[in-house]
């Protein structure tokens, strides 16, 4: 090669080579086999490589332009390859087209067409069919599910940022609330993001000052001040960026979600999932571990999936678990079952909700056959930080039905319902939902019968629904009426009053008595005993109530004193 030719291609490599890091430096791709993205990349490389050869070993008057290059010089480069004579431009060329074509070949057999199995092996190696009854305990109060969608965490988070004067004008909040498990019980969490750029610059020296927690049991938001201010964000840019302080320390990870949460120590941190293919190199993607990088400090560290720690409660997020199981549904009976015949074929409904128990955060969704989209055959519980899958088998009414019908039930309000969750009522599995206004705040709870999605009730208080749903399953005959006039054990506050007033009112098509004594209220929901009816002014009682709030009892039962 002729020293001439040798410094037009080393000033090709250099130059491509600053191109390509400039670029990278952007796009922040991972390299890795297993990426597509690294051979597209590659491919890019070689036919920038390739033109950048040809422009500088090119001998061309001053006068020829970039466009005479092209049609000249390139065109002899792809002539010498027909002919079978090899120059460096060309043999990159050749490359880059044979990556492509590599690439789109392992696509090919990486998909489900050639490892239907492999794919369903996926996640079935992680499913369980557990009983539900046996495994949930029965629900007097519910905290330990966020019935609360994103969009209301959203709108309620807001309040807390727009009462402080000096943070809203430099501020915004994340609005891809995180669901985590906190103490127990379930909360969103997002971190407050610069504003803009300039913004950023103004404050980038004092850093992010906070984050913002949504109670979605309580419908409460609250700010949360750091002791340490995060200084690495998504909103940040240069080497605080989060993506590319990420990317630089682990150049050929795959990153699938990353999300905000906060550690046992209350310091912020971000958990970035780290992916791999289980199947050739495309196919069967699936988590190998984590990436845990502290907000304030920018400190990194890497987990396998099976050494997680225990307070980190998103490793796979809910597309991950439902797409996994969708394989196992599809594809255990074979590629071409799940095409034409469709046995025992079934998928995850389109939505999905979360649930605490054991310390971690499940994900919670509904299973339906591939040729039924009215009904579900049973729902699964998926375990955000290992995976476990747990299948329990209650055929009942779809998500969006129940939704639909609890709707119905206050259709003259507005109100919509939230994707629901099942709990255990007196040994029933029940749909429970929350219904929010047009401005998506919570307003009511709904209650659903799984399989008798026409069995619901509606009430402003858990305390209430729930009594007005055992009084339901009551009148359909499910539970006894014994059953519908237990309360949680502890809970309630035996009482005795003189009826001072008594008055009956309406309320969504259930009759209350409410009684008045010594200004504060009793009611009772008239189904759960009837001879309430009977109760006079100035009767003495004994009752047996659970405190709504300061002054307004609800009567679990009650017992006529004598004179």
């Amino acid at each position: 090669m002729k020293q001439s030719k040798l410094w037009a291609y080393t000033k090709a490599l250099l130059l491509t080579l600053i191109l390509f890091e400039g670029a990278n430096y952007f796009l922040l791709l991972p390299l890795n086999i297993m990426a597509m993205e690294t051979w597209i990349y590659v491919a890019a490389f070689l036919v920038v490589f390739a033109f950048f050869s040809m422009l500088f070993s090119a001998k061309l008057p001053k006068a020829d332009t970039v466009q005479s290059l092209l049609e000249g010089h390139w065109m002899r480069n792809l002539r010498g390859l027909r002919k079978r004579k090899v120059t460096l431009p060309g043999a990159c060329l050749a490359a880059a087209v044979l990556a492509v074509v590599i690439m789109m070949l392992l696509q090919l057999f990486s998909s489900p067409v050639f490892n239907a199995k492999r794919y369903a092996n996926i996640a079935g190696s992680r499913i369980a069919e557990r009983d539900f009854i046996e495994d949930t305990p029965v629900s007097e109060t519910i905290d330990d599910i966020a019935l609360m969608d994103t969009e209301s965490a959203q709108i309620i988070g807001s309040r807390a940022l727009g009462s402080l004067n000096d943070l809203v004008s430099q501020f915004e909040i994340n609005p891809m609330y995180t669901q985590i498990n906190l103490g127990g019980r379930p909360m969103k969490v997002t971190p407050l993001e610069y504003a803009d750029f300039f913004r950023y610059w103004a404050n980038r020296d004092e850093g992010i000052p906070g984050y913002i927690q949504v109670d979605p049991v309580q419908n409460t938001s609250e700010y949360i001040q750091l002791e340490a201010p995060m200084v690495y964000a998504e909103s940040s840019y240069f080497g605080k960026d989060l993506m590319r302080h990420l990317r630089y320390r682990y150049r050929t990870a795959i990153f699938g979600n990353v999300h905000f949460e906060i550690g046992e120590d209350g310091q912020p941190y971000y958990v970035a999932s780290v992916l791999t293919n289980r199947i050739l190199l495309f196919g069967g993607t699936d988590v190998k571990g984590v990436v845990i990088c502290n907000a304030a400090t920018g400190d990194t560290q890497y987990y396998d999936v099976e050494n997680v720690p225990t307070w980190v409660d998103i490793v796979y997020n809910g597309d991950l678990l439902a797409q996994q199981y969708d394989w196992y549904g599809l594809y255990n009976g074979g590629y071409f079952n799940s095409l034409f015949a469709q046995v025992d074929c079934r998928r995850v409904t389109d939505d999905y909700g979360y649930k605490m128990f054991d310390d971690d955060v499940w994900v919670f969704t509904g299973v339906t056959s591939v040729v039924s989209d009215e009904s579900n055959i049973g729902f699964v519980l998926m375990n955000s930080r290992t995976g476990e899958i747990r299948y329990y088998a209650i055929p009942g009414a779809e998500e969006y039905s129940v939704m639909r019908s609890a709707e119905g039930e206050v259709q003259h309000l507005g109100y919509s319902a939230s994707f629901p969750s099942v709990i255990n009522i007196d040994g029933q599995p029940t749909y429970i939902m929350v219904l929010k206004d047009k401005g998506g705040l919570v307003r009511q709870y709904a209650l659903t019968h799984v399989e008798r999605y026409n069995i619901v009730a509606t009430g402003t208080t858990q305390e209430e629904t729930i009594a007005k749903y055992r009084a339901k399953l009551a009148e359909n005959q499910l539970i006894s009426g014994a059953d519908a006039q237990q309360e949680a054990e502890g809970e309630l506050l035996e009482q005795t009053i003189q009826v001072d007033r008594i008055e009956y009112l309406v309320q969504d098509g259930n009759s209350y008595a409410y009684l008045v004594s010594d200004s504060a209220i009793y009611r009772m929901l008239v189904s759960l005993d009837p001879t309430i009816i009977l109760v006079e002014e100035g009767d003495r009682l004994r009752v047996s109530v659970l405190e709504e709030e300061e002054g307004i009892y609800s009567i679990a039962s009650f017992e006529k004193q004598g004179e």
